[in-house]
């Protein structure tokens, strides 16, 4: 399944000046890879990997978090459900209109004490080339903040069972 998250034929990366299908570039050496094949490469390097997505955006992976100008309902919720950020940009903003290439590293300024995170909440991401920008945190219920309190809907699940059983 995670393999075929980012194998949609349609999907159009900037990164390939347009061009069409589940291919991107792994920015560090500059090969033209598939997107599951970047992302596990990254992984193995110890980097994180966010999204940057425009308007109904649709297509998960092995992230941290997501970062769109709006989400698809039921892939919202289920980014959360697997631990991931989902988080828009604020109105008439997206990756372009904030000079955004994909290429920075990026750090999302959560509340350091967990129960302070609240649903809709604004939080800065900041890239490691100084620029800052605000963005409408998408955990919409707080039993969705509990889902990512916990790393995801299966290690909650789990953790209320084993309680259950003690």
């Amino acid at each position: 399944m995670a393999r075929g998250t980012f194998a949609n034929i349609r999907i159009v990366n900037k990164f390939l000046n347009g061009e069409v299908g589940p291919k991107t570039i792994h920015v560090p050496t500059g090969e033209k890879l598939y997107v599951f094949d970047a992302a596990m490469r990254y992984k193995s390097e110890g980097h994180d990997t966010i999204v940057l997505a425009g308007a109904e955006y649709g297509s998960g992976s092995s992230l941290k978090a997501v970062i769109a100008k709006s989400f698809e309902r039921i892939h919202r919720s289920n980014l959360v459900g697997m631990g991931i950020i989902p988080l828009c940009f604020k109105a008439g903003e997206d990756a372009d209109s904030l000079g955004l290439t994909g290429h920075e590293r990026y750090n999302i300024e959560l509340p350091t004490n967990l129960s302070e995170i609240r649903p809709g909440q604004d939080v800065t991401v900041t890239t490691d080339n100084g620029k800052s920008f605000s963005c409408i945190l998408r955990f919409d219920t707080e039993v969705e903040l509990a889902y990512f309190n916990h790393g995801g809907i299966l290690p909650y699940v789990i953790r209320n069972l084993a309680g259950a059983q003690n």
